[in-house]
């Protein structure tokens, strides 16, 4: 049974900074592509970043580039997402998500086979 469970989110002020983490079980953890994203009330899920099964590419949404770092510890079954110079519309629940496409970054929501339930991340102004 595969399971990915989020951690860290939380309550911070427009310009902190947050670590989410997202250990994952059940799978073969390198031989999968991870993702974050988020969905904030009355809106659909958004991509916001990914990371290749090797940790040597990612990928970011332009709305967190600049400020959002992805990266992942397959020794740990690990990934990570930090998240620097929030902003009040940051907030929303973020969920990591795993895809088995090894050999090219995936952002739609449909590309990804298992999910998290997701850490609630609020930016206050």
């Amino acid at each position: 049974q595969v399971q990915l469970v989020e951690s860290g989110g939380g309550l911070v002020q427009a310009g902190g900074s947050l670590r989410l983490s997202c250990a994952a079980s059940g799978l073969t953890f390198n031989n999968y592509g991870m993702g974050w994203f988020r969905q904030a009330p009355g809106k659909e899920r958004e991509f916001i970043a990914a990371v290749s099964w090797g940790g040597g590419r990612t990928y970011y949404a332009d709305s967190v580039k600049g400020r959002f770092t992805i990266s992942r510890d397959n020794a740990k079954n690990t990934v990570y997402l930090q998240m620097n110079s929030l902003k009040p519309e940051d907030t929303a629940v973020y969920h990591c998500a795993a895809t088995p496409s090894i050999a090219t970054i995936k952002t739609r929501v449909s590309d990804y086979d298992y999910w998290g339930q997701g850490t609630q991340v609020t930016v206050s102004s």
